[in-house]
């Protein structure tokens, strides 16, 4: 048990009259905020549990995060949960949409009452920097400091009264994944509307400060505070010419030049000065209260990269961690897909024996029951998957990744940091794009951009799942390993060396550019909590359910409604399967899959299959539902659905319409092709927006098109001319 000591109130700190925070709303709002790998989501989790809504900031896509809890007094508390952040520099996306929240300049959002800084207590100095940014803002703060008890075991004595003393703010040590010191921490964040407002804790030279002056004056006349004026005026010294808020405001960027210009008379560098002046404070606050073992112990996290990062050991690790994700996908999802497959099976045929037989009896079994139904039967899949990517990232794990993988990706024009974007495509490539947000180069950016989407998400996973557990016999290759868990490692790698060579492709053609060096901060290996692992899987799987009732839903009605009319006469002496095929044939959907069929019969597929991925369009998992409503298979779901497939045969030719050969070209066209609308519209924001932005999502929508189509040609007839058709 850690040992968290007890927290004390900030020493009195002379405050100018006008500093003195007004009474506090009814209902309090924190922005919480912290470097990345500080515990920040952990806590945010910790402190609201699943009562959180998931969005973006207005304008970008930047996720945001917002939820909230009661206090001990009972007073509602919403808890922003601001992007990860070294600095407010605001040199990423990221770093610019937390300082605009915390300067008020987004009228969209809620201006907070108090700010939440999150500081990793073993890296002490490093955080203190983002921290004293923040205390200049003119907004109550509190400080958690996280991970407490790894800075005690690793014999770092931080005298938190004395720390407190220096930033004048309330100090809470917490264990953010143990739920140690959320109590004491709720109560400080109620307190801190009643305590004076921070101010800046060092004093600047004389002639920098008077140098600074008339850019002050001007970020006041622009309705920043005194205090918030003298953050911003040091942080604008160090930006760049480009950011947009230099030509929003009049007179401001020929300021900040002329501030620049007078410093550097005065011999000063203007673009080191705030980090020479903050970090000389910082070495000051950290020798009169941090204490360090005089001998640095190698810690665990040390011994393990010995193993993790090695030359060769390195990358056996991390592709027999993938091929445990992806067998799990298979073994450990079984039982509980069984199980929604009863349960939907069961609902469905309750409701279908009350209902009689007609058009709505057949809409609500075939197209909600058998279209959503036959999607959702997926989910625990898709939460296993989620669960494994959220535990490589929050262990600390997904760095190591991204440095093994820095050696390849430099031989195709980037470095390890775009490989952190790519693997979170795994998951969904929306987050997979948005994360390129941390890649400085713009050209490395948006060559990432455009091949996240090759690497096989979650949405594939139901077209995946379906085919190899039709076609593709459950053999054991090894202990713990499956013919068909190889299947599936072998389309996500396939995802991935594609990704890396159209990426080659595009840094040597359109996109060129020098390769630069990778720095990326390794943090210690951590067990993730349990409870924040649990909260992220649920966001994820929220967002699944939503798709389905939404999108899915829709499309299956649609679906239903062509497959049924027009209505074709029943010829009583065929039986019901041929009656149906009759119908279908007929019908609108029929007509349109006819039409579709010369398109994609050279890949060996007929026309419900050239239907269906047409449908997938919008969104992937909709070939599923778009099979079930062809093959009426209703509440049936995924068993009934693959013993169809299994069975099907061309009425003409009675030959197999789906063999092994045909499954796996269907599953290399999903691998390739880009069937997503919302990665589409993120694309057009994340590069660059209006015609740009279409210019490049365009690019990215045709150039996926034809390696899909390729590929699975390729697949389709060299499998046919060695006599694999069968």
């Amino acid at each position: 048990m850690t040992t968290i000591p007890p927290l004390p109130t900030p020493r009195d700190t002379p405050v100018a009259p006008d500093a003195v925070r007004e009474a506090a709303p009814p209902l309090l709002r924190v922005a919480i905020i912290g470097n990345p790998n500080t515990g920040k989501t952990t806590l945010f989790n910790a402190l609201t549990g699943l009562r959180q809504r998931v969005g973006n900031f207005a304008g970008v896509t930047v996720e945001r995060v917002e939820g909230g809890f009661k206090g001990p007094d009972g007073k509602r508390i919403t808890v922003l949960d601001l992007p990860g952040s070294y600095s407010l520099s605001a040199g990423s996306p990221d770093e610019q949409v937390a300082l605009e929240v915390l300067l008020h300049r987004d009228a969209d959002q809620w201006r907070p009452d108090v700010v939440l800084v999150v500081i990793d207590a073993v890296h002490l100095e490093r955080n203190l920097f983002l921290a004293s940014q923040v205390l200049e803002l003119g907004i109550p703060v509190v400080i958690a400091l996280n991970q407490f008890d790894v800075a005690q075991n690793e014999g770092i004595a931080i005298d938190v009264p004395e720390l407190i003393h220096e930033l004048g703010v309330p100090i809470v040590p917490t264990v953010a994944k143990r739920g140690e010191g959320l109590d004491p921490l709720k109560k400080a964040l109620l307190t801190a509307v009643t305590l004076p407002v921070p101010t800046r804790k060092f004093a600047l030279p004389a002639e920098a400060e008077d140098a600074l002056a008339p850019l002050k004056h001007c970020l006041v006349e622009a309705g920043l505070t005194p205090i918030a004026a003298g953050m911003e005026a040091l942080r604008l010294l160090g930006v760049s010419k480009s950011e947009a808020h230099l030509a929003t405001v009049p007179k401001l960027d020929a300021a900040v030049q002329d501030a620049a210009a007078t410093l550097k008379n005065r011999g000063y560098t203007p673009n080191r000065l705030e980090s020479e002046v903050r970090y000389a404070w910082i070495a000051q606050v950290m020798e009169r209260t941090v204490t360090r073992p005089r001998t640095i112990k190698q810690n665990l996290s040390d011994q393990i990269d010995r193993v993790a990062l090695h030359r060769v050991f390195g990358p056996l690790i991390f592709l027999v961690l993938m091929a445990v994700v992806f067998q799990a996908v298979f073994t450990w999802a079984a039982p509980l897909m069984d199980g929604i497959e009863v349960l939907i099976a069961a609902i469905g045929g309750a409701v279908g024996d009350r209902m009689a037989d007609g058009d709505l009896k057949s809409l609500i079994v075939d197209g909600l029951f058998g279209g959503v139904g036959s999607v959702l039967v997926f989910l625990p899949q898709i939460a296993i998957l989620f669960a494994f990517i959220t535990l490589l990232e929050h262990s600390g794990y997904m760095a190591r990744a991204a440095f093994l993988m820095d050696r390849i990706m430099r031989t195709v024009g980037l470095h390890g940091k775009s490989f952190i974007p790519m693997l979170s495509g795994y998951a969904c490539a929306v987050p997979g794009i948005m994360a390129t947000r941390t890649i400085e180069d713009p050209k490395d950016r948006l060559a990432t951009i455009m091949v996240v989407p090759l690497m096989s998400c979650s949405a594939r996973l139901p077209v995946y799942t379906l085919l190899i557990g039709a076609f593709i016999p459950a053999t054991a290759l090894f202990p713990g390993l499956t013919l068909q868990g190889a299947t599936m490692l072998g389309m996500y790698l396939l995802g991935t060396v594609a990704a890396l060579g159209v990426a080659a492709i595009f840094k040597r053609t359109l996109l060129k550019g020098p390769v630069r060096p990778m720095i990326l901060e390794l943090p210690p290996y951590r067990l993730p909590s349990a409870w924040s692992l649990l909260v992220s899987v649920w966001q994820r799987c929220q967002l699944f359910l939503q798709r389905a009732g939404t999108v899915i839903l829709a499309l299956s009605i649609v679906l239903w409604a062509m497959a049924t009319y027009p209505h074709t006469p029943a010829n009583p002496s065929l039986p019901p399967e041929a009656q149906q095929e009759q119908q279908l044939e007929h019908s609108l959907l029929g007509q349109v899959g006819h039409a579709i069929e010369p398109i994609v019969r050279p890949l060996g597929y007929d026309w419900k299959i050239g239907v269906s991925i047409a449908a997938s369009f919008a969104a992937r998992e909709v070939f599923v539902s778009t099979m079930g409503t062809i093959y009426g298979v209703g509440s049936e779901n995924e068993a009934a659905l693959t013993e169809r497939l299994v069975a099907e045969s061309n009425p003409v030719t009675g030959k197999r319409v789906y063999s092994t050969l045909v499954a796996v070209g269907l599953m290399v066209f999903y691998v390739f092709a880009l069937m997503c609308i919302s990665t589409t519209a993120v694309t057009v924001r994340e590069a660059g927006g209006g015609v740009l932005g279409w210019k490049w999502a365009t690019i990215q929508f045709f150039y996926m098109l034809a390696l899909a189509y390729g590929a699975a040609w390729i697949v389709y007839a060299g499998g046919t001319a060695l006599g694999w058709g069968g």
